[in-house]
């Protein structure tokens, strides 16, 4: 998967935008702190906008941040050879960044996603303006002989895939723990928590030490 693929898989903006609090409330729940985890959600990134973040860890992360005006989201994947850093002038890779609207120039130059020099620290972008019909990606060349050369595929896997299954698989081996799928897609779909589901899914963890958190979050019900 390439941000081509990437961006003929996602769903419109406004499921997009539960998908992602889901998984940051499955996170909280499941690791049982505000903060941690893989999946984080923030709803006052900024004036007017909400931005879900993914960091894996291992150099890798994402940030999609949804305005009144759309969503411009990026990946970066340290190892890509589409990193600025792999560019001795430290530059985005060609196209990457072409024909991105000008309501998401602010994004281009976001200090949380640049580097020092105030490049964005990219290798997929993507975006979809309100009213669009679909997401949009610049026209990249990706190089040739590199599978996975824009760290699209394991950065935006669980995203893509966009069922409680997917995410269940990915948080067993993440948080080493059998998940109950019940649990999951009853957070997945954003249905008010419950004691019994909090305790499925992190045994001892009363429903009160979540659902502060969880308001915060924005999650329906909190």
């Amino acid at each position: 998967m390439t941000i081509h693929d990437l961006t003929r898989a996602l769903p419109d903006i406004e499921t997009l935008r539960a998908r992602c609090r889901a998984m940051a409330a499955l996170e909280m729940v499941i690791g049982g702190e505000e903060s941690g985890g893989c999946f984080s959600y923030a709803p006052q990134w900024g004036p007017g906008e909400e931005a879900a973040l993914m960091d894996n860890g291992s150099g890798g992360d994402y940030a999609i941040v949804f305005t009144a005006d759309g969503a411009f989201g990026y990946g970066f994947d340290h190892e890509s050879p589409m990193s600025p850093w792999a560019d001795e002038d430290r530059a985005t890779w060609p196209a990457l960044v072409d024909g991105v609207p000008e309501v998401f120039a602010p994004q281009l130059t976001e200090s949380a996603f640049a580097t020092d020099d105030g490049v964005l620290a990219a290798t997929a972008v993507f975006w979809r303006e309100t009213g669009d019909t679909a997401w949009r990606a610049g026209p990249v060349d990706f190089p040739a002989g590199v599978p996975d050369p824009d760290g699209t595929d394991h950065l935006f896997a669980v995203l893509a895939a966009g069922t409680p299954e997917a995410y269940r698989d990915f948080a067993e081996d993440y948080w080493e723990s059998d998940l109950p799928l019940d649990a999951v897609r009853h957070v997945w779909e954003l249905r008010p928590l419950t004691d019994s589901v909090v305790d499925a899914l992190n045994p001892g963890l009363p429903l009160a030490a979540v659902t502060p958190w969880l308001a915060r979050l924005g999650y329906p019900g909190a």
